[in-house]
């Protein structure tokens, strides 16, 4: 059957046949039509869940209607932060998903913990690629659906690139994301999959569409296989519509993503003739609520509100991880956010230097009084902050190799405190830093001693656990006082600020200076 794609982008739904156009209140009645409702990098956005469960339930009547996930949920926000991720699962649970894909973040707070969770959904997890020390695979690889005699196949599979960034169980050897083997274990599941009759295959892929040194992308994966339909991408965050690649037999494959924190619920038709239609609808739009979902989300704010609403200090300065143009900066340049985080840390430890990776510091702070739920959603993750000590050689590898995706973003780059330097970025070559001074306790620099030894204060992440590309990880630790540095922060602006951020954080200070040559 030769497949044709539709592309709908105003809001209105071309739920069943493509050719009519009905507004999203008065569908048409067509079994034949299979709707797949999908989100991707919700990361904690809670309030688009009872949105989406209303809009499955105002065409559940119509047509075959599926929900997905193609991962990132649990991390991102304060519900996920301050739950590790329970909360998250306890609202996914009541929207009944059909099929939910694992994402980078889901190993944000261990295995243990992640396999405890997810093992109480009463959805399929997917992943045709995370496999046990002993070659066991983790979750199964797919989930088949009969929709009024029409297959349809959903496989899961997740960037590798999570090996690198949420490191510790792979460091230790006791799970794989098969980064070379990737494409042949999806193949082998989508052959899998044909071979039982399956009229359709959806990738619900983590993958995204940018290359990676340690990961493969979504593009390169489809160039590599064969069968596969359409790819419901994520992990980078893209707002695409509908964009055609050909496979590795010179077939087209659509790949389609929402962007991120549901700022879309994504809609892919599959007509009663095989054709496929693609819709964004924005989630604001949306008039269905699902109201057994929105209990749970209810009750759910009330918690955060009671637990993390009150006013820490106060702020005439916004503290930013991005530019004038609202583009973000925080992964490969100063900003005043990374400025702070940093200083509270080395302040707070009562190191010589500290460094925060920019790939942690996740949110801005606008101006006014700042509760503690707003700091949370700037430093989300559950790092705590801990004292090393390091060589001055440790400390120039650390920036030469996390400087070498500049201008380009890098989750690695370092934020700083009590240290300055340049970063030379070298168009076709190898970016190069130098200049990397200490600051004295009277004000003043020093070059940095390659032979010296210095305290300095990171997060847990960047000591042991993989952050920093693995360079501090067989450094002495000081001290360890297992506090969030979300708390530090807090601490830090209270103690040491008296609750309110002063003048020099209005901007970045001048900490890292980047030469282009």
């Amino acid at each position: 059957m030769k497949t044709k794609i539709f592309i709908i982008a105003a809001f209105v739904l071309i739920l069943f046949g493509c050719g009519t156009k009905k507004q999203l209140n008065s569908p048409v009645k067509q079994h034949n039509s299979i709707v797949i409702l999908y989100e991707n990098d919700v990361h904690c956005a809670i309030d688009g869940y009872a949105k989406m469960a209303g809009l499955r339930d105002a065409i559940s009547d119509t047509a075959y209607v599926a929900v997905v996930s193609s991962g990132d949920y649990l991390q991102g926000g304060t519900v996920g932060a301050i739950s590790n991720g329970g909360y998250i699962v306890e609202i996914m649970k009541q929207v009944h998903y059909d099929a939910i894909a694992l994402g980078n973040h889901e190993f944000d707070y261990g295995m243990p913990r992640q396999l405890e969770l997810l093992s109480t959904f009463n959805a399929p997890v997917l992943c045709a690629n995370l496999y046990d020390k002993d070659g066991k695979i983790v979750y199964s690889p797919y989930k088949i659906f009969n929709y009024g005699g029409r297959k349809v196949a959903f496989v899961g599979v997740v960037t590798a690139e999570t090996e690198a960034i949420t490191p510790a169980y792979f460091i230790k050897k006791l799970y794989t994301l098969n980064r070379n083997q990737m494409a042949q274990l999806v193949q082998q599941t989508v052959d899998d999959v044909r071979a039982q009759g399956c009229d359709y295959v959806i990738l619900l892929s983590h993958l995204g569409e940018e290359h990676l040194d340690t990961s493969i992308d979504s593009h390169e994966l489809i160039a590599a296989t064969t069968g596969i339909d359409v790819v419901l991408d994520a992990h980078t965050h893209s707002v695409i519509l509908c964009d055609t690649l050909m496979n590795a037999d010179g077939k087209p494959v659509y790949v389609t993503q929402t962007g991120t924190a549901f700022a879309n619920v994504g809609e892919l038709v599959i007509t009663k003739n095989g054709n496929f239609c693609f819709n964004l609808i924005p989630t604001n739009d949306i008039p269905y609520v699902n109201a057994e979902v929105k209990k749970v989300t209810d009750s759910i704010h009330a918690i955060l509100d009671e637990a993390v609403g009150q006013v820490v200090f106060h702020t005439d300065y916004r503290i930013r991880i991005k530019d004038d143009n609202g583009k973000r900066i925080v992964r490969n340049a100063e900003t005043n956010a990374g400025d702070l985080v940093a200083d509270a840390m080395r302040y707070m430890m009562d190191a010589d230097i500290a460094f925060v990776n920019g790939g942690g510091v996740r949110n801005e702070i606008e101006t006014g009084d700042v509760t503690y739920n707003q700091v949370v959603e700037m430093l989300p993750f559950d790092n705590k902050v801990v004292k090393i000590e390091a060589t001055g050689a440790e400390i120039l590898e650390m920036l030469r190799l996390t400087s070498q995706k500049v201008p380009d973003e890098e989750g690695d780059f370092p934020q700083a405190s009590n240290v300055r330097f340049t970063i030379h970025v070298v168009e076709g070559g190898e970016n190069y830093v130098t200049s990397v001074e200490v600051q004295q306790p009277d004000g003043s620099y020093k070059p940095i001693d390659p032979a010296a030894k210095y305290t300095v204060a990171v997060n847990d992440y960047c000591a042991y656990n993989g952050g920093f590309k693995n360079v501090f990880a067989n450094c002495p630790v000081i001290y360890e006082p297992m506090i969030c540095y979300r708390d530090v922060v807090v601490e830090y602006v209270i103690k040491a600020l008296g609750g309110e951020i002063p003048s020099q954080y209005e901007k970045s200070q001048g900490r890292i200076t980047i030469v282009y040559e």
